[in-house]
């Protein structure tokens, strides 16, 4: 079959690989057989070949539908750098600059265009698009099409019209990394997908670490961090911009390589602070959620949230910007109740949906509270933290990873009744008129200002658990949470109410059980810890003199880097350069069996890679 040789044609010689990944060839195959196809693919699995591949194998033209102007000029930038025709269509084009790549596009000169969605019903693209002949249309992020999706955009609403605008029908393809299962229905009924192929290749990433803290004082923890993992690259994710400011700043103080990025820059400011970024020459970034969505940077090796996120579907994006090359990386999580606190006045005070009836906005506000809970949830739960993740993008596995931080750490069982017992005992003796800290200082026995003024040393609980540590009660609270014997309010105050299911607990009639660290454990949980952070800082568990190796090859990568003005992963990811470092190839034959070198990529730079490994081996 002329497809399927041309395909994996294609897939060698302008992506460097021998084989697809799993999901891929499902896709490509449904998408040129005709069929409209939604892909759910992890971060990093190779969605964006998915519709690359095809649209070099489609006889016409391919529109991709991006929704930043960064994913499509990484996207376009890898396309060129590869040998392959593309170009954007965006706001970041001058007049003349717009007006002469529609004109190219118009003489055939690109098989794949990427288009903002706003672009899609301007007289100038549709007077283009009705006159091509386009093969297919692609909708990148697709769940930013669903009202219930984290990252809803109207303008992706106009998809639909553009295409029913059109004088024949193209195959259409949907692609995102993060949907539940009521977003997926959402996209397929919103774009319209006829009898599609739907493929969900999973959510997990093996790869990956997961861990959640809650420190005293979070910026000695990031320090303390960064200082095991010097030299490497990471974002850093803050809830306000005010957070990004401080905390860059001060990393910049403390002589680390950051930059930062939000939506209270300049656009020229955040554009040369993202290629600082992107280019490794600040290697650190420190943003708000307003960053990331499409940048293909595969080196990096840490995300961490300095403040929980808003919901799970959030989270998974931003940590799966993490390890995109497939080598081992971490995602840390510092919880405070603040968090939840800044969350929900962000819910609160959303200026997104504005273009939405009352109904719907409320509607979407109990979702977005009920996502931040099931968050909330993420960092106190004892159980895996990966399964807990991936259960709720309807996955189910077998609650142990050996890759997150619940997971390495040993548990005992211990019964808590008591304890829940004078927790809920006081909410109700105090009118259920107080948030957890304040309930806590009470039965620990605090002598503090706001005890007095609320007169709770008054409370008959007052000091009855003032043996047990804070963090133990802690703890307790937040299993009771969890396991729904109380709730939160969803205001500024978060106060504690009971539940109907806390009745048992007062009347004396549940038995609780609940996991907890074993404290001897701790050490041992550390050292676990500290070792696996030692491998991942050893570029994919390569030996002395392997390792040196792949410094030199990552210094030349950067020499290239600067000369051709692209970033370096463009040129070779590190998983390239790792697998040079093992194959040490001495010809162009031993180079090309290398992953990620393809024809056209060894024709540019495969010369000066083999010699600079002869040099270093002394083989030449």
């Amino acid at each position: 079959m002329k497809d399927t040789e041309e395909k994996k044609q294609i897939l060698k010689q302008y992506f460097g690989y021998d084989d697809f990944r799993e999901g891929q060839e499902v896709l490509i195959d449904s998408i040129l057989s005709g069929k409209d196809t939604f892909g759910i693919m992890p971060t990093g699995a190779g969605k964006s070949l998915c519709f690359q591949i095809p649209a070099l194998v489609l006889d016409g033209i391919t529109i991709v539908i991006s929704p930043l102007i960064s994913l499509m000029k990484d996207q376009v930038g890898s396309l060129n750098q590869a040998g392959i025709h593309a170009a954007y269509l965006n706001s970041s084009l001058s007049t003349n600059q717009y007006f002469k790549a529609l004109q190219f596009a118009k003489e055939g000169r690109y098989p794949i265009i990427y288009v903002a969605p706003e672009r899609l019903l301007t007289d100038s693209f549709l007077d283009f698009a009705c006159h091509a002949h386009i093969a297919m249309v692609a909708v990148d992020e697709a769940h930013c099409v669903s009202q219930w999706g984290q990252d809803f955009r109207p303008s992706y609403l106009k998809i639909t019209e553009f295409i029913e605008r059109l004088p024949h029908r193209p195959v259409v393809s949907a692609f995102t990394a993060s949907a539940t299962k009521e977003v997926r229905e959402d996209v397929i009924d919103i774009l319209m997908l006829k009898n599609p192929t739907v493929m969900s290749t999973g959510f997990d990433r093996p790869g990956l670490y997961f861990e959640v803290q809650s420190p005293k004082n979070k910026y000695q923890a990031l320090m303390d961090y960064l200082g095991k993992h010097t030299g490497e690259s990471g974002i850093i994710y803050c809830l306000t911009r005010k957070q990004v400011e401080e905390v860059c700043k001060n990393l910049i103080k403390e002589g680390i390589p950051a930059t930062r990025y939000h939506a209270g820059l300049s656009d020229e400011e955040r554009k040369n602070n993202q290629d600082d970024f992107i280019y490794d020459r600040a290697p650190v970034m420190v943003a708000t959620n307003a960053f990331g969505m499409g940048i293909d940077k595969s080196n990096v090796r840490y995300v961490v949230h300095y403040n929980m996120p808003k919901n799970m579907e959030s989270y998974y994006q931003e940590a799966g910007r993490a390890g995109r090359d497939g080598e081992p990386a971490e995602c840390i999580l510092y919880y405070g109740g603040q968090d939840v606190v800044m969350n929900q006045f962000f819910i609160e005070n959303n200026q997104d949906n504005k273009e939405l009836d009352d109904i719907t906005r409320q509607l979407v506000r109990e979702r977005d509270h009920e996502r931040l809970r099931k968050m909330t949830f993420y960092c106190f739960t004892n159980e895996c933290l990966r399964d807990y993740m991936l259960r709720y993008f309807g996955e189910y596995g077998g609650n142990y990873c050996g890759n997150c931080s619940n997971c390495m750490t040993q548990f005992e069982e211990v019964d808590v009744t008591d304890i829940a017992a004078a927790l809920t005992g006081c909410v109700r003796e105090s009118g259920q008129r107080y948030g957890i800290n304040v309930l806590i200082d009470t039965v620990h026995g605090a002598n503090t200002a706001k005890i007095r003024q609320y007169r709770m040393e008054q409370n008959s609980y007052y000091g009855s658990l003032s043996k047990a540590p804070v963090y133990k009660l802690r703890q307790v609270m937040n299993f009771l949470l969890v396991e729904g014997y109380i709730r939160l309010t969803n205001d500024e105050y978060m106060l504690v109410k009971l539940t109907e299911k806390a009745r048992k607990v007062l009347e004396g009639e549940a038995v609780l059980v609940m996991k907890m660290a074993k404290e001897q454990e701790k050490k041992r949980k550390e050292k676990k810890q500290e070792k696996m952070k030692k491998s991942l800082t050893n570029a994919g568990g390569l030996k002395d003199e392997e390792t040196q190796l792949f410094e030199k090859l990552r210094v030349l990568r950067t020499e290239i880097a600067r000369e051709e003005r692209v970033p370096p992963y463009i040129v070779f990811s590190d998983k390239s350069l790792i697998h040079m470092c093992i194959l040490k190839p001495k010809s162009k034959s031993d180079m090309l069996k290398v992953s990620g070198v393809g024809e056209f990529k060894y024709e540019k730079y495969g010369v000066r890679f083999l010699d600079k490994i002869s040099e270093v081996l002394g083989t030449g």
